[in-house]
């Protein structure tokens, strides 16, 4: 009996120490995690701490900079008695309409068009230098342009929005399609499968991870376009916020905006994150992920 004993503990023994080491780098995840949210938190606080320091104790002009205290208070003040143009809510759900149906607009566009144009040469060398010169156009400077066609309803802040989106989607895009390993497209063909076959199913599945790289740095510049529109004229929004509040010195109204818009950015960021994680959950984790 104690040999049978013995053996079946010397059988248990490896599968020991392998649950062991996945716990400790569990373990050490979490903690990881929680060190990184920590010092972020940490960092937030430290810079807040010290501009309100700087701001009570005359090291800089409480006027033109503001403080955090007065900031909050401006944000507070929103919440609970509206703003001139209308509710807080009201004012950010403007916003959000205008960037998030430019950035689908844009993203829509930008796709297509990258994906026809990385994959037919023709169309690429007639448009590639009308694509060129676009692009070298200072996009923002086209918001004036967009508030004397389309007013001072949203449209204009659309427009605005798709033009700061569809480049970096665009580019993107393209440059997945080019980037297709020539081997799978081959073996699509021999398989029998047509140009519309080869696309959608090789094409742009494999473009699809330079798409989603382009999404995230696509929304901010939604967010700029819709922000800048409503800063040369808009009957609501938050740009309009900022204008009001520049209009009238007030420098804790401008830094409330910019506060609320870092907000909603982080969270269309999160969203981004956690749709590119689901639909990409077969990739293997980057190696400065596991560190």
């Amino acid at each position: 009996m104690p040999l049978e004993t013995a053996a079946t503990k010397a059988a248990a023994a490896p599968a020991a120490p392998a649950a062991s080491r996945t716990e400790v780098r569990e373990r050490a995840a979490r903690q990881r995690k929680l060190g990184v949210y920590a010092a972020r938190a940490a960092v937030l606080a430290g810079v807040l701490g010290l501009w309100e320091a700087a701001a009570a104790t005359g090291v800089i002009d409480p006027f033109n900079f503001s403080r955090p205290s007065k900031i909050w208070a401006q944000i507070w003040q929103w919440i609970t008695h509206g703003t001139a143009q209308g509710s807080l809510g009201e004012q950010i759900g403007y916003t959000l309409y205008e960037a998030l149906t430019g950035w689908v607009l844009g993203v829509v566009g930008g796709v297509l068009l990258g994906i026809a144009l990385g994959r037919v040469r023709f169309l690429a060398d007639v448009f590639g230098p009308y694509v060129k010169v676009l692009n070298a156009i200072p996009r923002i400077v086209l918001a004036p342009i967009f508030l004397i066609w389309f007013g001072l309803g949203p449209a204009s802040k659309v427009a605005s929005a798709v033009v700061l989106v569809f480049f970096p989607v665009f580019f993107n895009a393209f440059q997945g399609a080019r980037e297709v390993d020539r081997n799978l497209v081959a073996n699509a063909r021999i398989l029998g499968a047509d140009s519309r076959k080869v696309t959608l199913q090789v094409v742009v599945p494999a473009a699809t991870t330079w798409i989603f790289t382009s999404l995230h740095v696509s929304f901010g510049f939604a967010l700029i376009g819709a922000i800048v529109g409503e800063y040369i004229g808009a009957t609501k929004g938050l740009g309009l916020l900022v204008a009001a509040a520049q209009g009238t010195f007030n420098a804790a109204g401008v830094y409330a905006a910019m506060a609320i818009l870092a907000v909603v950015a982080l969270l269309t960021e999160g969203l981004l994150t956690f749709a590119e994680k689901r639909l990409f959950r077969w990739k293997p984790a980057d190696a400065g992920d596991s560190r």
